[in-house]
């Protein structure tokens, strides 16, 4: 088997509903690498933040996770099956096997406790109790991350977003984790911010050979950072490969769509969106999901779905014009 951090294979995940269950995630599989930058991208809506909540184990009400199974790979088990184990199991390997990066700073932060307070209450989860301890190996840490030592007695509300999102990060990747997963890091971030925020996370992932999987509807990000992008549309994996590779040839329509969208320097060319918007979960379209926006749509796209093959470069690509 190849080497991996996480394997998903044939998962689905639906959200229970007074109409029936909405299945953001269908069927979807992938393995990713021990190391490197992967990135989900896809339009809002797609199913990127479910498919993240159920990697991490944040599955509850009405979240379920239908069928499938998710294989991690930790210091002490070869091939864990992540959807076996008890609430109980999984509260172990948060923080010291993988972590999360939530969406917004001021969610997970305390807002009544000091900085220095979170960081220990972290810390002294695995290990070292003794403030005196604890405060010597914080110390080299901001150090080593390039954090100021003058956040450690401050309260979340007296940094500003940039610097609460730093600060978010170091928390979730002090203690060393295997797998850090990052929901939309930068939103709300001007662009300044945005890109010391993204820097951060880069050298983070550099420094700890670990593997980090942001989740994110800017391919501008994704191309700035990611190594391997997982492209999806209406609840399916449409796309995966080497991010250079899939900028320079995307295979699926829709991929090609997210990327031409992109501003380019120097191209005064008027920049075209994706006509149409994501179809509901409610009321999805017979065969390929995205044949009512494609512009290359074929008879046997409005009947088949797609499945996924293997294309060059070791890519994948669910689409019938490949087929």
């Amino acid at each position: 088997m190849p080497d991996y951090a996480m394997n998903a294979t044939d998962l689905v995940a639906a959200y229970q509903t007074l109409r029936g269950d909405i299945r953001a995630v269908d069927y979807v599989s992938f393995s990713l690498p021990t190391t490197g930058i992967v990135g989900i991208a896809g339009e809002s809506g797609c199913g990127k933040t479910t498919l993240i909540k159920v990697l991490y184990g944040l599955v509850e009400p009405p979240l379920k996770v239908v069928s499938g199974d998710i294989h991690v790979k930790t210091d002490g088990h070869n091939n864990l099956d992540l959807l076996k184990l008890s609430e109980e199991e999984i509260r172990k390997l948060r923080w010291k096997f993988f972590s999360y990066i939530p969406q917004a700073s001021m969610g997970v932060l305390n807002p009544v406790m000091r900085i220095e307070e979170q960081f220990f209450d972290v810390m002294g989860r695995f290990g070292e109790t003794s403030k005196p301890a604890l405060r010597k190996q914080l110390s080299a840490y901001l150090d080593e991350f390039g954090l100021p030592h003058e956040v450690l007695r401050s309260f979340p509300h007296q940094l500003s977003g940039g610097m609460r999102q730093r600060v978010v990060i170091a928390i979730a990747t002090i203690l060393h984790p295997a797998i850090v997963f990052a929901d939309e890091p930068t939103t709300a971030l001007d662009v300044v911010v945005q890109r010391g925020v993204l820097q951060l996370i880069s050298d983070a992932q550099r420094s700890l050979e670990n593997l980090v999987v942001i989740v994110t509807h800017d391919m501008g990000v994704h191309y700035q950072t990611a190594d391997m992008l997982i492209i999806m549309y209406a609840g399916k994996v449409v796309e995966t490969g080497g991010t250079e590779e899939t900028f320079e040839d995307p295979l699926h329509p829709y991929t090609k769509m997210l990327i031409g969208s992109l501003p380019k320097i120097g191209d005064k060319l008027r920049r075209k969106g994706i006509s149409g918007s994501p179809p509901s979960f409610l009321n999805l379209p017979q065969g390929c999901r995205f044949h009512p926006r494609c512009p290359y749509a074929m008879p046997v796209c409005r009947k088949e779905e797609p499945h996924s093959i293997e294309a060059r470069n070791r890519r994948s690509v669910a689409c019938h014009l490949l087929g």
